[in-house]
């Protein structure tokens, strides 16, 4: 299993096996289904909804417009509260980075939080390589880890598993991982959650270290905060003696003022509730004396760059960066909803996936050329999306950066440009159309041919134009161009106007 699923098939390819799923389209109609009509309920409730959308959306443009100074200040204030603050380039160096502050302390074993940044930068096999075992305790996360499956969701990770497969899963592999699943286990959701959490309270009051991501920085105190719905979030972050946190930099937001704006649109629009269960938020370290506070004696902030340096300075890609990872956009995806999360090839699917994987890891690969593809551009996900990120807008740019050829490889500072595979005749149509339409004679004669041979015409294109066509039939031509019909018609009159 690989944190960024490079070598997958294209897009088309992997969507194709997908769709031929039965039972994971039928897993992924019902939970979409039931989680967006949950949501437009709860955000119905809401009179200014649209006011904190936009609040939202201008917080997060105006830290990402001064990120260097929020940096700093996060910096800054993490360090005066006692924590420690690593900054990593790329996810080798942030691998490495974790490995080594675990290695410190000793252990061999390690609690985590539901992360998509670490699952981006695969922490999890780079921990397992140096001997050091990771123990996902977020249920869904739990479900996906045993499987030896890949997160398929942002915020329901094993969305494309129904209640048997999880009751099988659980019988066969938690024995392998710890207390094994009780005697009899059946299907029903009680007794699922319950040898879950048997299964890992052990794990809780074992592990010396724990690691999480975080949903927030809020740089004026340096505080991180992470917000859940089942309780395992708030023990791996106070139970350990040493937390790590490794978060991408575009998760800061400058004010506690401004915290509040999301702590109202982010439970609505991820899972529909008017106030997420647990928030959890912790400054530095506590103060380490033997029943005073709870928390790490030791915290230590990871910032993770990974591509999002070279997302911002992208002008139309950079409002990928808003993302606070609601999935809103995921529910309401007929494309998600009929293909599932995997075919992605990312830990980041559906709309954002398509547009943040690319900007993340260049377009050099074949999964990654293609995801600016993964649309139908009906705008449900801009519709949704609590910080207005305008992700068709998005795609369609990086399709143009594909064709023209965009980001391939990344080394240090340097960005090497690849030429775009595939688009061959993509490119040579749109230099066709430019040669003819910067030239009147030639269009004109051009649309006559096309008139007067129309019954020749095919309902299909040929070729590579076939993947195009092969569920749309070519808009017929008409029996005479326009101008001739107006020559005709109105005997050029005003033609010029």
């Amino acid at each position: 299993m690989s944190g960024t699923y490079l070598g997958m098939p294209a897009f088309p390819e992997a969507a194709r096996e997908a769709v031929r799923n039965t039972t994971l389209r039928g897993n992924l109609r019902h939970a979409t289904h039931t989680i967006r009509d949950k949501r437009a309920r709860a955000v119905a409730e809401l009179d200014d909804w649209a006011e904190l959308r936009e609040a939202g959306k201008r917080i997060k443009d105006h830290t990402l417009r001064h990120l260097d100074r929020y940096l700093v200040q996060v910096e800054e204030a993490v360090t005066a509260a006692g924590g420690t603050v690593h900054w990593a380039a790329d996810a080798d160096e942030a691998n490495e980075i974790v490995a080594r502050l675990v290695e410190e302390t000793g252990e061999s074993e390690v609690v985590k939080v539901k992360s998509m940044a670490t699952q981006e930068i695969g922490l999890n096999e780079a921990l397992e390589a140096r001997g050091i075992h990771a123990y996902e305790t977020d249920l869904a996360e739990l479900i996906v880890q045993l499987g030896k499956d890949r997160p398929s969701h942002i915020l329901v990770p094993a969305i494309h598993r129904n209640r048997g497969e999880i009751r099988d899963i659980f019988r066969a592999e938690m024995s392998e991982w710890g207390r094994p699943a009780p005697e009899g286990l059946t299907d029903t959701p009680a007794e699922l959650a319950e040898a879950a959490r048997l299964h890992l309270r052990e794990k809780f009051l074992r592990a010396k270290v724990g690691i999480s991501g975080a949903n927030f920085m809020v740089a004026e105190t340096g505080t991180l905060v992470v917000v859940e719905s089942e309780g395992n979030g708030r023990m791996c972050l106070t139970l350990p003696e040493t937390l790590i946190s490794v978060v991408g930099i575009e998760k800061i937001v400058p004010t506690w003022r401004d915290l509040e704006v999301f702590l109202q649109t982010l439970p609505r629009s991820s899972t529909a509730e008017r106030m997420n269960p647990y928030t959890s938020m912790w400054t530095g370290t506590s103060d380490g004396r033997a029943g005073e506070g709870d928390g790490p004696r030791a915290f230590h902030l990871v910032l993770l760059d990974n591509g999002r340096t070279d997302t911002l300075a992208d002008e139309v890609g950079r409002q990928a960066l808003r993302c606070i990872r609601c999935s809103a956009c995921l529910n309401v995806c007929p494309v998600y909803e009929r293909a599932g999360g995997h075919a992605y090839g990312s830990v980041y699917p559906g709309p954002i996936g398509a547009i943040l994987s690319p900007q993340l890891r260049g377009t050099g690969s074949e999964i990654d050329a293609s995801l600016p593809y993964a649309s139908s551009l009906c705008g449900a996900c801009y519709e949704v999306c609590p910080v207005a990120i305008d992700i068709p807008e998005v795609l369609v740019h990086l399709r143009e950066r594909v064709v023209q050829g965009g980001p391939a490889v990344r080394g240090g500072n340097r960005v090497v440009l690849k030429p775009a595979k595939g688009h061959a005749a993509e490119r040579a149509a749109m230099r066709a159309a430019r040669w003819a339409f910067t030239r009147p004679g030639a269009l004109r004669t051009g649309q006559r041919l096309a008139s007067r041979s129309r019954r020749l015409h095919p309902r299909t294109l040929p070729g590579p134009g076939r993947a195009w066509s092969g569920s749309r039939d070519l808009p017929p031509v008409p029996p005479e161009p326009f101008r001739d019909w107006w020559q005709r018609t109105h005997g050029g009159r005003d033609e010029a106007k």
